[in-house]
């Protein structure tokens, strides 16, 4: 699978993608990741990316060019992906549909994943038209930019590939692996702790019985 990350600032990844799983998958071969810094793909001398809103407001907004300009340098590598349809082009906005564990299914079954992470008053809205396959939101919240949906993103769609985690069942029995659920309580050693005590049935060595409690206390909502 192959990340592209489109953005302004590049560096705010180094540090999130350099740890744990994430690290991991890319050292196994299993993922690739890179990022594009959008000023290299401006045509004037101070690598303007954002300029006035017509019809006036306040901010600035990302403009067309450089993205179009980047994307199809993405897409056009001599490495890169040739079966249009294995590749997905996202942008995130406030405005995008949002995100679910189910699209991080949907998205792992692509070889190529093409970002373009927002900032400012937004993104010229000919991107979402003409450029992109799809807009996402993380929440119903505003953000300086996106960046940190595009780890979410990557991080969700990552960990449900094969042999990233290990053990491919710990994908498969967690909360949201199917529309309104959540996974039952986990508990670990000591089996007391200031009083609180691990559930017996858990200690029981009864795997029927520790199923039904698994059962009981999973939530489907």
């Amino acid at each position: 699978m192959k990340f592209d990350i489109v953005t302004i600032f590049p560096d705010i990844f180094a540090s999130y993608f350099g740890e744990s799983i994430i690290k991991r998958a890319k050292q196994a071969g299993a993922i690739e990741i890179e990022t594009h810094n959008l000023r290299d793909f401006t045509a004037d001398k101070h690598r303007n990316i954002d300029d006035t809103p017509y019809g006036g407001g306040a901010g600035m907004v990302m403009r067309v060019e450089p993205i179009f300009n980047c994307v199809n340098a993405i897409k056009n590598q001599e490495s890169g992906i040739k079966n249009q349809e294995k590749i997905r082009v996202i942008l995130f906005s406030a405005k995008g549909k949002r995100f679910t564990q189910a699209d991080a299914h949907r998205l792992a079954g692509y070889d190529q994943i093409i970002m373009i992470c927002g900032r400012y008053e937004g993104v010229d809205e000919r991107v979402a038209e003409n450029l992109i396959d799809e807009e996402i939101s993380i929440g119903d919240y505003v953000l300086t930019g996106g960046e940190i949906p595009a780890m979410v993103v990557v991080d969700s769609v990552t960990r449900l590939l094969p042999g990233v985690l290990g053990n491919d069942q710990s994908a498969v029995e967690e909360s949201h692996s199917e529309e309104g659920y959540l996974e039952y309580p986990q508990y670990s050693k000591p089996e007391e702790f200031e009083g609180w005590k691990v559930p017996d049935v858990l200690l029981s060595g009864n795997h029927g019985e520790i199923e039904k409690w698994r059962r009981k206390h999973s939530k489907q909502n």
